[in-house]
């Protein structure tokens, strides 16, 4: 997904409760609130993000990401651009495809579907964390660990297709500050981290607008997402996600832009703009 910018600091809550008194739902409840609340989430039907992405190298594009929730399923597009090739890739609700110029593909293709699966998770506007409540997924409370000097709370998102999502939430805000993202990747599990900060209110709901990823044991390559605006609620169609008609061709093993570095920030902070990296997720899922 994706993401980037003035920002303003948030504490919500006051002081955290002891761990005894945590549990799971409580702290899934409280993350709700910390966003906005659940009236001000199912307003936004879709949201558009604006911004750059970072990769390592000093690598940098312009970053568009649009979400939208259609009928009972999620949808999300990526255009990423430099010097007027655009690489896109897209969710439709059922399954992806991508446009790659950087690897000469000038034609849609389609995406794996463990790929799809990614991109689907991403497409949802709440986050596979705050989707746990009506979609099936587990979610486990693990106590609390240090992240960059914060005792954060940890609760583990299960999908029901077994991708999971361990999240850490600020004690004081009680909003994601980082989140490991489990799945198997043709047959081999892949870990994926992600640090969020300069939270950002949108449409009434607070959004990351930092997102800083990279795979597990390469923290040194990093690829950063810095929103500079988002938008709730604009208009779009199903016909945005669909791929564009013609020779569709099989998606190649991998290709995505190099992964991107620059620090982000722990905490909302609120002096810089912002998937996501490419985001933003599964064909199934959503249905």
């Amino acid at each position: 997904m994706q993401i980037r910018s003035i920002v303003a600091a948030l504490l919500i809550g006051g002081a955290a409760v002891p761990a005894a008194a945590q549990d799971a739902q409580s702290l899934l409840n409280k993350n709700l609130e910390a966003r906005g609340g659940a009236a001000a989430l199912a307003a936004i039907k879709s949201i558009g993000f604006q911004g750059r992405v970072l990769f390592p190298g000093d690598f940098e594009l312009t970053y568009k990401e649009t979400r939208a929730r259609l009928g009972a399923n999620a949808a999300a597009r990526l255009d990423l651009s430099l010097q007027g090739l655009d690489l896109v890739q897209s969710y439709d609700g059922s399954g992806a495809w991508r446009i790659n110029p950087f690897q000469g593909r000038k034609d849609p293709e389609r995406m794996s579907a463990d790929e799809a699966r990614s991109l689907a998770d991403a497409a949802m506007i709440e986050g596979p964390l705050l989707a746990s409540r009506s979609d099936g997924s587990r979610v486990d409370y693990l106590g609390r660990d240090d992240f960059d000097g914060t005792l954060a709370y940890k609760l583990k998102v299960t999908q029901k297709d077994g991708d999971e999502f361990v999240y850490w939430l600020d004690p004081d805000t009680y909003l994601e500050i980082k989140v490991d993202e489990t799945r198997r990747i043709r047959g081999a599990q892949q870990t994926t981290e992600t640090e969020l900060g300069d939270y950002e209110k949108v449409g009434g709901v607070y959004f990351p607008m930092s997102v800083e990823s990279w795979s597990e044991g390469h923290p040194t390559e990093r690829q950063r997402v810095i929103i500079a605006s988002g938008e709730a609620n604009p208009p779009v169609t199903a016909a945005l996600f669909e791929e564009p008609r013609g020779p569709g061709t099989p998606a190649k093993a991998s290709g995505d832009p190099p992964d991107a570095s620059n620090k982000a920030k722990r905490k909302p902070a609120g002096e810089e703009p912002t998937e996501q990296t490419t985001p933003p997720s599964n064909p199934s899922k959503g249905e």
